[in-house]
C-alpha cells in the first residue's frame, strides 16, 4: 500500500528533519517480521483458500451475505498468496525484483485494504436495509444488481489504489541496500498520499459502517425481535476486528500527515517524524494480519457445526448467515396483521354490523 504493508518501509522525503531508517537493515527487526510474516501465510493461506472452497463446492444456497464473504476471502486469499514476496525481501534485507515488482505488489496490498473495508461496508448496509426497510430488500437483492454494485465497487478500488504505482520504486538505501520504498520528492506528495488512504480507507468506509449499526440497534430494540441474530454476531465482529487491526496503521498515517504540513525543522515536527518512523514498521505488521483473521472467526463462529457437518461445516455455518432478519421481520408483520384481521372480525361478529368493515 501507499505504506509497507508489511512493516518494510524506508520513507523517503527531500524535507526528512530525522535520518533516514530501513527495518531491512535491523536483524532483529527482519528475523521478526520474517516470522510474522510466515505465521500470517501458514494460517490466512489456506484458511482463505478454505472459505472459497466451502462458498463454491460446499454451500447449498448463496445468500448476499455470503457472496461478500466470498468477494472478501478472495482478496485477503489474493494478498496472503503474496506474502512469499515479502518475506523474502525481509529474509535477504535486499529487493532483487525491480521497480515494476515493487509497484505491483504493493499496488495489490493497496487494493486489498480498499476491498477489505468496503466489502465490510456493504455486508453492513446490507443489513441496515434488511432489518429498517425489510419491505425493500427485495430491490437489493437481485443477482444483477448485487454483481453490479460489487462490479462498480472493484473498479474504484483499482483507480483509488494508483498511488502504490505512482509512488514507488526500487531504490538503493543508506545502507547500500536495495529496497521498495514510498518516495516523495515533496511534502504535498506525502499529504495527497496518506490522506487518501485515511480518508477513503478508513474514515468514510468506517463512518457508513458505525451509522448503519446504530440505526440496526435502535430499530431492534424497537422490535419484539431482540433475539441475537447468528449473522449479526459474525459481521460485527468482522467489523471490530478489522477496526483493531487498521486504526493503529491510520494513525501513523496521520501522525506522518501532520508533520509534513509542519514548516520546517521545528521541535513538534522532529518528534512527530521520530513517532511515525519508529511506528510504521510495528502498525504496517498489525495491519497485515487482518488478512488471515476472518477465517479464525468463521471457525469459532462455526465450530458447533463442526461434529455433525465434518468439512462443510462453514458452508452450514454461511447459510445460517443467509437465514436474513428480513424474512423474519416481515413473517412478524405479516403475522401481527393476519392477527389484527381475525381479531377485527370477531369483533365484527360480535357486535352484528358488518358495515363497519
Amino acid at each position: 500500500m501507499g505504506s509497507s504493508h508489511s512493516g518494510m518501509e524506508m520513507p523517503h522525503s527531500n524535507g526528512s528533519c530525522v535520518a533516514k531508517e530501513s527495518i531491512v537493515s535491523t536483524p532483529a527487526a527482519t528475523v521478526t517480521g520474517t516470522l510474522i510474516l510466515s505465521m500470517v501465510f501458514l494460517l490466512g493461506f489456506p484458511g482463505n483458500l478454505f472459505v472459497i472452497w466451502s462458498i463454491l463446492a460446499r454451500a447449498r444456497k448463496q445468500s448476499v451475505t455470503t457472496l461478500l464473504i466470498l468477494n472478501l476471502a478472495i482478496a485477503d486469499g489474493s494478498l496472503m498468496a503474496l506474502t512469499p514476496f515479502f518475506i523474502v525481501y525481509l529474509a535477504m534485507m535486499d529487493w532483487k525484483m525491480g521497480t515494476v515488482m515493487c509497484k505491483v505488489l504493493f499496488y495489490l496490498c493497496l487494493a486489498n485494504m480498499y476491498a477489505s473495508i468496503y466489502l465490510i461496508m456493504l455486508m453492513s448496509i446490507y443489513r441496515l436495509v434488511s432489518i429498517v426497510w425489510p419491505q425493500r430488500i427485495s430491490a437489493v437483492t437481485s443477482k444483477r444488481t448485487i454483481t453490479r454494485v460489487l462490479a462498480v465497487m472493484w473498479l474504484l478500488i483499482m483507480v483509488a489504489s494508483i498511488p502504490a504505482l505512482i509512488y514507488r520504486e526500487a531504490r538503493l538505501n543508506a545502507g547500500n541496500r536495495t529496497v521498495c520504498d514510498s518516495f516523495h520528492d515533496k511534502d504535498p506528495d506525502a499529504v495527497l498520499q496518506y490522506m487518501l488512504e485515511v480518508v477513503l480507507g478508513f474514515v468514510v468506509p468506517y463512518g457508513i459502517i458505525l451509522v448503519s449499526y446504530i440505526c440496526i440497534l435502535r430499530r431492534i430494540r424497537q422490535t419484539r425481535f431482540r433475539r441475537r441474530i447468528r449473522s449479526e454476531k459474525l459481521i460485527l465482529a468482522i467489523v471490530v476486528t478489522f477496526c483493531l487491526f487498521w486504526l493503529p496503521y491510520h494513525i501513523i498515517n496521520m501522525v506522518q500527515v501532520a508533520s509534513a504540513l509542519l514548516p520546517g525543522c521545528s521541535p513538534t515536527r522532529v518528534v512527530l517524524e521520530k513517532i511515525w518512523k519508529k511506528f510504521r514498521a510495528v502498525t504496517s505488521t498489525v495491519a497485515f494480519i487482518s488478512s488471515c483473521a476472518n477465517p479464525v472467526l468463521y471457525f469459532f463462529a462455526g465450530k458447533s457445526y463442526i461434529r455433525r457437518e465434518g468439512v462443510a461445516f462453514m458452508a452450514r455455518l454461511f447459510e445460517g448467515t443467509g437465514l436474513d432478519f428480513s424474512r423474519k421481520s416481515r413473517m412478524n408483520s405479516q403475522n401481527s396483521r393476519d392477527k389484527d384481521k381475525d381479531a377485527e372480525v370477531v369483533l365484527q361478529d360480535k357486535d352484528g354490523d358488518f358495515s363497519t368493515t
